[in-house]
This record gives C-alpha cells, structure tokens and sequence, in this order.
C-alpha cells in the first residue's frame, strides 16, 4: 500500500501528482484527500474549499488515468444533496434542488469529482478497461480525526470541548445552534470497510445497481440523532458534569440528514461500530493527542 501525507505530497499540484502516478505505478486508486471542515470552516474559506478540492480531484483521476490505473474509488460527501432533499437521501437525489449554502462550494467541487468519474467512465470504460467508482459517506469520526477548536467537525470540535471544559471545571459549554438538526454518523473503519468492499464489487454487480450517470453510491450508518443528544452522549463520555447551552443566533446548517443506503445494503454490506462505541475509542485517541 503507497499513501502520502499532505506534506509530502501536494495534490494541488499538477506536476507533482503525475510524477507520483509514473514512480510509483498504483494499481488502485482510494481517493480519500480533501480540505474538510465544520460550518465555521466553509463559511470563512469558500474559495479555498472549492478550487483545492477540485484540483485534488482533477489532478489525481485524470492522472491515474495517465498512468493506466484501471480502478479508483473516489469518496464524496453527503453534502452533495440539497439543503431540503427527500428524507433519507437516495442517491437519486443529487441535483435536484438548491444546495445548504453554508458548504455549497465543497459540495459543488464533490459532485464534480463524481462527475469526473462518470465520464472518464463513458468515455474510456470500453477502450481502456478503466472502472472509477464514487461512494458518498455520511459524516465520518474516529481515531485520526482534525480536533482543532475552529476548522473540525462537529465530533472531534465537541469532543475538545467538552474534554477543555472538564480539565477547567467549566460550568458551561455552549453550542452552535439550536440542537435541533438531525444528523447521521459513521466510525472510520467502517467507512474503510464499506470502501474496500465497493472497490472490490463484481463489476456486473455494481452496475447492476447504478448507472452511468449516477453512478455513486451512499454510505450511512442507517440511523440518525439531534445535535443535542449527540453533545449530551459525548459529554458522557468524556466525564463532563457541566450545563449545555446552545447559542441560537448561530447557523444549524441543513435542517436533517441521513442517507438512504439501501443500495449498499442490497449489495450486502452494513455498518458494524455503534456511535457510543465509537465516540469512545475517538476520545481515546484524542487523549494521545500531543
């Protein structure tokens, strides 16, 4: 297995990427790098959102593709839905309605990588045997995560939090929003699991529950809980005596959120970690933080 970090390697840069592709040679492809954040973070860096996440995606399919790399997985996001779209999202949802404004460029630059995918597909699937797929996780947490206080998301954000609070015997944490918004979540391995099996479908039976211009295919965990529940279990977790306030003048974001992953499922694949069991091994791992 080849990977690179961020450091090493700048997927940004066109020259550099395709000098990966010709030392290395991958056989496959799992395109996993983005610029991630919470609200805070697609609010105050929209430019940076949208133009890094498409030269990532850009850079890297037209160069596996270059490279003679028959296989690659792109990994979206759930927000690539619109901001009121049916409830649970099916992947039939995509583009048919306006998008949560709050992270529009990120979801505009994550459906362009599905598209990416789709036309290198129709236009070299039979001539160069190539095979590029696209799975659209729900929200993601786990050991690895990005714990800083401004630009993470919403697990590992709280998790600082409400771990600061307890060190300084803090009365009070307060929360963007109102607590209300529904969300879904999903544990890391999970994901990996769920990305490893789509890779490795018969192509006869991933197309057989997509087509060619929707051709992604959701990742969820099945169920989902308010923000509000969610800070009072991560509260528990950490040890956390404290109040919960929610700061209402700030945005929720899209209002409900949880995906219709049927398709996976028909194909004979479910998540196994539960959100408590995971929060505990997150916050484990926040601990080993330096």
């Amino acid at each position: 297995m080849v990977t690179r970090t961020h450091a090493e390697l700048d997927l940004c840069n066109q020259k550099a990427v395709a000098n990966f592709f010709k030392q290395e040679q991958p056989d496959q492809v799992y395109l996993a790098a983005a610029k991630v954040g919470g609200i805070h973070a697609n609010n105050t860096y929209p430019a940076e959102f949208i133009y890094q996440n498409l030269m990532i995606e850009a850079n890297v399919i037209h160069q596996a593709f270059e490279s003679g790399v028959k296989k690659l997985l792109f990994l979206g996001s759930s927000c690539i839905y619109p901001k009121m779209a049916p409830q649970p999202m099916a992947e039939d949802a995509l583009l048919i309605g306006k998008l949560e404004s709050t992270n529009e460029p990120y979801a505009i630059a994550k459906i362009a990588g599905i598209k990416l995918c789709e036309s290198y597909n129709r236009q070299y699937g039979q001539s160069h045997g190539i095979d590029y797929r696209a799975v659209m996780p729900t929200n993601l947490y786990g050991p690895g995560d990005n714990y800083h206080p401004e630009n993470s998301h919403v697990i590992p954000a709280l998790i600082r939090r409400f771990h600061e609070a307890k060190e300084q015997n803090s009365p009070e944490v307060v929360i963007w929003g109102t607590g209300t918004p529904m969300r879904e979540f999903l544990y890391v391995d999970d994901m990996a699991a769920a990305s490893v099996f789509v890779m490795e479908l018969d192509k006869f039976i991933y197309d057989k529950y997509t087509e060619p211009m929707q051709s992604h295919i959701n990742v969820g965990f099945g169920t989902d809980l308010t923000i509000k529940d969610l800070a009072e279990m991560i509260g528990q977790v950490v040890g956390y005596q404290g109040k919960i306030a929610f700061d209402k003048s700030k945005p929720d974001g899209t209002p409900k959120k949880i995906m219709n992953s049927d398709r996976l499922k028909q194909m004979g694949w479910c998540a196994r970690v539960s959100l408590v069991d995971g929060l505990t091994i997150a916050y484990q791992d926040f601990l080993k933080q330096p």
